[in-house]
C-alpha cells in the first residue's frame, strides 16, 4: 500500500477513534484491547496508530516488564488488574496476561503447573471482566517467519530500532514452531464466546493496522454523539508575544 493511501485511511479511522473516546467518556464505558503475537509482529505499531490522536487523559498503554520479586509471589493476574481501565477509559495492552501462554511457557520462565493453571483460570478471569461491564478485545497479530526475520534484520541495522531486540528475542528466533504450538493451545483454551480471539494478518503491517482498527470500531456499539461546531471568536487587541526578561532561558536554536 502506498504511504499516502495508508495515511488517508488511517486519518479517517482516527476520526472515528476520537468519536469512540468521546462516547466512552460520556457513557462511562470501559474498553480493553490486547495485542499478542510473535516478536516483531507489530504490536507497538498498532497501539501507536490507535492512540495517536486520543486524549492522553482517557487512555492508557500497558507494556509491562517482567515481574519483579514481589510481583512474582502474587496471584498471576494481580498486577494486570491494576492497569484495567476506569470509567470512560480505553486500555491498550502491548502484550498482556497471555505472556504466560506464550513466551513464559516456550522459554521455560514458568513451571508446567503454573502454565496449566493459567489455561484453566484465564477464561474465568476474563468472564469476570466481561461480567463487570468491560468490553474486551483480543487480537493475535500473525506474521510468517520470513517476514519476522526481515524485521529483525531491519531492527539490528537501525540505531533507532536496535533497542527493540532483547536477549529473549534473540533466543526465541529459533522457536517459531514452538510458539505456533503454544498459540494453538492458547487459542483452544481461551477462545470463548464471552472473550473471543481475532487473528489479523500482519505480514503487511500497514494493512494489518487498518484492518484491526476497522474491526475494533465495527464491533463496538453505535457511538455517534452530536458535537456542536466550534467557531473561534476574533481576538481582542494585538496578538501576544512570548517575551522573557532573562534571555538566557531560551533554548539555543540549532535549526
Amino acid at each position: 500500500m502506498k504511504k499516502h493511501k495508508y495515511e488517508h485511511h488511517l486519518k479517517a479511522l482516527a476520526v472515528e477513534l476520537v468519536e469512540l473516546q468521546r462516547w466512552l467518556i460520556q457513557s462511562g464505558r470501559r474498553v480493553v484491547v490486547l495485542f499478542e503475537g510473535r516478536d516483531a509482529a507489530g504490536k507497538g505499531g498498532v497501539v501507536k496508530a490507535i492512540s495517536e490522536y486520543l486524549d492522553t487523559r482517557h487512555y492508557r498503554i500497558v507494556a509491562l516488564n517482567k515481574p519483579d520479586q514481589r510481583e512474582s509471589t502474587q496471584w498471576y493476574f494481580q498486577r494486570y488488574v491494576a492497569h484495567l481501565p476506569s470509567a470512560g477509559e480505553i486500555a491498550l495492552f502491548d502484550r498482556s496476561w497471555y505472556n504466560r501462554a506464550g513466551v513464559e511457557h516456550v522459554m521455560g520462565f514458568c513451571s508446567n503447573a503454573e502454565y496449566r493453571r493459567f489455561l484453566a483460570q484465564c477464561p474465568m478471569f476474563e468472564r469476570g471482566l466481561v461480567d463487570d461491564g468491560i468490553m474486551l478485545f483480543k487480537y493475535w497479530l500473525a506474521v510468517d517467519q520470513e517476514e519476522q526475520e526481515a524485521r529483525f534484520a531491519d531492527r539490528a541495522n537501525d540505531p533507532l530500532k536496535r533497542w527493540k531486540i532483547s536477549p529473549v528475542d534473540l533466543a526465541a528466533r529459533n522457536q517459531y514452531r514452538a510458539y505456533s504450538e503454544a498459540r494453538d493451545v492458547m487459542l483452544r483454551h481461551t477462545n470463548t464466546s464471552h472473550a473471543p480471539w481475532y487473528v489479523a494478518n500482519f505480514n503487511d503491517q500497514q494493512r494489518g493496522r487498518l484492518n484491526v482498527i476497522r474491526h475494533l470500531l465495527d464491533h463496538l456499539p453505535n457511538r455517534k454523539i452530536a458535537v456542536k461546531p466550534l467557531k473561534l471568536s476574533r481576538l481582542k487587541g494585538d496578538p501576544g508575544v512570548e517575551e522573557l526578561q532573562d534571555k538566557s532561558l531560551w533554548v539555543k536554536e540549532a535549526f
